[in-house]
């Protein structure tokens, strides 16, 4: 407890919202508090809380504010205070005992590290903050909470909260946009979304590396980064300005801001984005490169629509330069590469050099050819 106060329970009942467990060691009971799910459906509804009182029997306020000190209790907590007993700053009012994990081998995680990498959204996830701002509790529906998050400007964002979910934070809480409100597996789409991409990056390396350090294996963050890298490269247009964009449009980030450097230059409306995140499955079929597409999935699909649309492969990639048998432009390969580039661009100045050249010389004979004309007896007769 942060603060110090008389213990008072609420919608502590035995039997309807808690239940007695007895310690088979020390023989000691505990109320434990039970599962929404569990419970009848007429106290599905109820929420257990302790609140403070002070020795006046008035609810003890959080600091600087009019709200309440209420502490909410989640299920599965064991209860270690009594009703009306005298609560000190620091003292443990609840207890969570911690799951036991199962030992499991490499292959039980790696469901989950596909599950990051797909990019898929969790099954009841948790609840991020959507502003920063100050947490209170609406009025309630059927089976349902209101929590209400009131930003700076008075702003107000609710969520409906079903009763049987644990609740991370108290009425009066200020909380921060991304924060956790709701207890549950993160969603990696929310996080982009409301954290940024700095942060979703750093949360799909630890959740990777957290399956594989669990059986030693050793795995540089590099390597990760490069996958999460191509997760993040496409973003979505919400508003196309002046560029060549379709609102709603998944473009290639280097596109995007190419072409918004163009419009820009010429002093026009640039885009705006949003960035998503594709599963690799999806951001390997998206790429540029078809014929990197087409050797991954759905080959018919992918050499059809190139077809149709006329495309045109820039072999930027290195598995397009190792399918047609080339230097992939990496290492010495990079270096060929760049100097092939310059070598067919000094052919082509060249080539436009002597094309211009001859098209001078082209002029040049036939001002001649007019100078001499003019310069014999039967151009000078025809002058006079």
């Amino acid at each position: 407890s942060e603060y110090a106060g008389i213990a008072r329970f609420e919608n502590v009942e035995e039997g309807v919202t808690v239940a007695k467990q007895v310690d088979e060691v020390t023989g000691l009971s505990t109320l434990v508090v039970i599962d929404g799910k569990r419970r009848s459906a007429a106290s599905k509804g109820l929420r257990p809380v302790i609140q403070l009182l002070d020795e006046k029997g008035n609810q003890t306020k959080i600091a600087g504010t009019d709200h309440p000190v209420t502490i909410g209790l989640q299920v599965g907590a064991l209860i270690t205070v009594k009703d009306g007993q005298k609560i000190e700053v620091g003292e443990v009012l609840a207890r969570i005992p911690i799951e036991s994990q199962k030992t499991r081998d490499i292959t039980g995680g790696l469901p989950r590290v596909a599950e990051l990498f797909e990019a898929r959204s969790p099954k009841d996830a948790a609840i991020l903050a959507k502003v920063t701002g100050t947490v209170s509790f609406g009025k309630e529906t059927k089976g349902k909470q209101r929590l209400v998050i009131t930003d700076m400007d008075g702003e107000s964002s609710e969520f409906l909260i079903p009763k049987e979910k644990q609740v991370l934070v108290h009425d009066g809480q200020v909380v921060n946009k991304g924060e956790m409100i709701v207890e549950g597996p993160a969603d990696p789409h929310d996080i982009l979304h409301l954290k940024g991409i700095e942060e979703l990056a750093i949360y799909i390396v630890d959740e990777v590396q957290d399956v594989y350090r669990l059986q030693g294996v050793k795995i540089n963050d590099k390597h990760i980064e490069v996958i999460v890298r191509q997760m993040l490269r496409r973003v979505q247009i919400t508003n196309a300005g002046d560029t060549n964009f379709i609102t709603g449009e998944q473009v290639e980030r280097s596109k995007l801001y190419d072409e918004n450097d163009r419009v820009i230059a010429e002093g026009k409306q640039p885009a705006q984005f949003e960035n998503i995140l594709l599963g690799i499955t999806k951001a390997s079929l998206s790429t540029d490169s078809f014929i990197s597409a087409a050797s991954f999935q759905e080959t018919t699909r992918v050499l059809t629509e190139a077809a149709i649309m006329g495309k045109v492969d820039t072999l930027r990639g290195l598995k397009e330069n190792v399918i047609i048998g080339r230097l992939i432009p990496a290492g010495t390969g990079l270096a060929y590469r760049r100097a092939r580039k310059v070598r067919e661009q000094f052919e082509r100045d060249r080539a436009q050099m002597i094309a211009a050249e001859e098209a001078l010389a082209l002029d040049v004979g036939a001002v001649a050819e007019q100078v001499e004309a003019a310069a014999t007896p039967e151009g000078e007769a025809e002058q006079s």
